[in-house]
C-alpha cells in the first residue's frame, strides 16, 4: 500500500518558531519613521500599535523563539497538520514528479491564519490589552482573529473590505459567531474613511488597514493585529515549514522545488522559510522555490522595490518591499486574500537577491487548476492556495517533457468551502 499521508504527533510539534533574519546574508533595511523619514530607532510608535512581545519579535535576530506553553496548548486543537501526497494528481498529470502538500485547511477556520492569530492574541492578552483591531480581505484573517480573541477573552473589532463584504457574507457571519464586530471598509466610523464612505468604492487592505489604525489610536484599551507581511507574523507561520520538514523525512524525501501563493507573504514564507534557512547555513543544499500571485496584483512580478507604506493613508512606518504604490487600486478578484498593495520585507529581500523565483497567473487559469486538483486530489482550495496548485501543475507538466523527476512541495493554505461563490462565478463564465 501506497502512504498518501504523513501525520505526526502531538509530541512532534516544533517548541519553536524560526527566525530567518539570524540567516540572512544581508540584514533588512530598516523601517522608517512616517514623519521624519528616518529610520524608526525609538520603537514607541510602534509600542502603540502592537504589544512589546511582538515589538520584540519583529526585530530579535535570534534564530529560534520559543513558542509560549499556552500557544502550544491551543495549536494543539489543529496541529500538527498532516502532509499528502498528491498521487492521484501526479497520475492525472502522468508526470515523474512526487508531489506533496502542506494542509493547513484542518484549522477551525479553514487556513493558516489561526498560527499567527493565537499567538496575537496571546501576547496581547499576557499585556492586558482589551480589543484587538484589524482589517480582513476575504475575512481569513479577520475570522482567524476573532476565534483567537474569542479563546483569550479579548474583543475584536474588524474592518473588512467592502466588496469582499459584499462577495464573501459567510465570513462575515463567521466573524460575527466567534462574537467579532465587523464593519465593511470605507466605513463611516472613522475620518479616513467618511472621506471615501458613500462614493462606490470596493474598498481595499490599503484602506481597511488606514481604518483600523485610526481606530485604535482613538481607543487607549486597543491594539492593533496584522496577519500578513511583518516580520513577526512569518515567524509564526514557520510552524508549518518546521513540521513539514519532518514530515518529508518521514516520506524519505527531500524536496527540490518548494511552491507557495503569496499576497502578503506569510503562508509562503511559513512553509519555505525554514527549507531556506538550511541552505543559507549550509552550501550543498539549495531549492527552486516559487511564489505565486495573481497577475491583476503583481507586486513581485511588476512592483518596484522601495520604501512604501504599509495603508492608503500613510499612517504606517515606511518599508522596503516590492509595492504596487499605497494607493493602488486591486481589481475585485476573488482571492481577496491575495489583494495587497506591497509584500512582506522578508518575502522582497530574498526575491530581490535571487533566493526565490516569482511568477502570475490569470484568475480563470487559477480557477481551473483549483477544479482540477478538487476533482484528483478530493479538496476543494481556497482561491489563494489555488494559485500555488496552477504553479504546480505547470511545473509537474514541464517535468513530464524535460524528463526531470522533481520532488514538488507547496503549501494549501486552507480550504474554499465558503468561497464556493467564486467556483459559481467560475463555472457560469462570470470571472473577469
Amino acid at each position: 500500500m501506497h502512504m498518501h499521508a504523513y501525520r505526526l504527533h502531538a509530541g512532534d510539534m516544533p517548541r519553536s518558531w524560526y527566525n530567518i533574519l539570524a540567516d540572512l546574508p544581508r540584514p533588512l533595511d530598516p523601517p522608517l519613521d512616517p514623519r521624519t523619514n528616518a529610520p524608526l530607532a525609538d520603537p514607541a510608535p510602534l509600542l502603540r500599535l502592537f504589544p512589546r512581545a511582538l515589538v520584540e519579535q519583529e526585530m530579535t535576530v535570534v534564530r529560534e523563539v520559543p513558542i509560549p506553553e499556552p500557544v502550544l496548548e491551543l495549536y494543539a486543537r489543529y496541529r500538527p497538520t498532516p502532509l499528502f501526497r498528491a498521487r492521484r494528481l501526479e497520475e492525472a498529470l502522468q508526470t515523474p514528479a512526487h508531489i506533496y502538500y502542506k494542509y493547513e485547511g484542518v484549522s477551525p477556520t479553514g487556513s493558516h491564519k489561526p498560527n499567527t492569530a493565537l499567538a496575537q492574541a496571546y501576547y496581547n492578552a499576557q499585556e492586558g490589552v482589551h480589543t484587538l483591531v484589524t482589517e480582513t480581505g476575504a475575512g481569513q484573517w479577520g475570522s482567524a482573529l476573532a476565534l483567537a480573541c474569542r479563546l483569550l477573552g479579548l474583543e475584536t473589532r474588524v474592518y473588512m473590505v467592502r466588496i469582499s463584504y459584499q462577495q464573501k457574507p459567510l465570513r462575515r457571519v463567521v466573524m460575527e459567531t466567534y462574537g467579532a464586530q465587523v464593519f465593511a471598509s470605507p466605513s463611516d466610523r472613522t475620518d479616513f474613511g467618511r472621506k471615501l464612505y458613500g462614493s462606490d468604492s470596493p474598498g481595499s487592505l490599503g484602506i481597511a488597514i488606514s481604518e483600523a489604525i485610526e481606530d485604535v489610536l482613538s481607543d487607549p484599551g486597543a491594539k492593533y493585529a496584522l496577519g500578513s507581511v511583518l516580520n513577526h507574523v512569518l515567524l509564526h507561520q514557520t510552524i508549518i515549514g518546521l513540521e513539514a520538514r519532518k514530515q518529508m523525512e518521514m516520506a524519505g524525501e527531500a524536496p527540490t522545488i518548494l511552491v507557495g501563493a503569496v499576497g502578503g507573504g506569510s503562508n509562503f514564507a511559513g512553509l519555505v522559510l525554514p527549507f531556506l534557512g538550511e541552505s543559507l547555513r549550509s552550501v550543498n543544499q539549495s531549492y527552486r522555490i516559487v511564489a505565486v500571485e495573481p497577475e491583476s496584483c503583481p507586486s513581485l512580478t511588476r512592483g518596484e522595490y522601495r520604501y512604501d507604506y504599509g495603508d492608503t493613508a500613510g499612517m504606517t512606518p515606511l518599508l522596503k518591499m516590492h509595492t504596487l504604490g499605497h494607493d493602488f487600486m486591486p481589481p475585485r478578484i476573488h482571492a481577496g486574500g491575495l489583494r495587497y498593495h506591497g509584500m512582506a520585507p522578508i518575502v522582497s529581500h530574498l526575491y530581490h537577491l535571487g533566493y526565490i523565483e516569482a511568477r502570475a497567473y490569470s484568475q480563470k487559469a487559477v480557477f481551473e487548476a483549483g477544479e482540477f486538483f478538487a476533482r484528483t486530489e478530493g479538496i476543494i482550495p481556497a482561491p489563494e492556495a489555488a494559485h500555488a496548485v496552477k504553479a504546480v501543475i505547470d511545473l509537474a507538466v514541464e517535468a513530464r517533457h524535460t524528463g526531470t523527476r522533481p520532488v514538488i512541495l507547496f503549501g494549501l493554505c486552507g480550504h474554499g468551502l465558503l468561497d464556493l461563490s467564486a467556483y459559481d462565478d467560475f463555472h457560469a463564465g462570470r470571472l473577469e
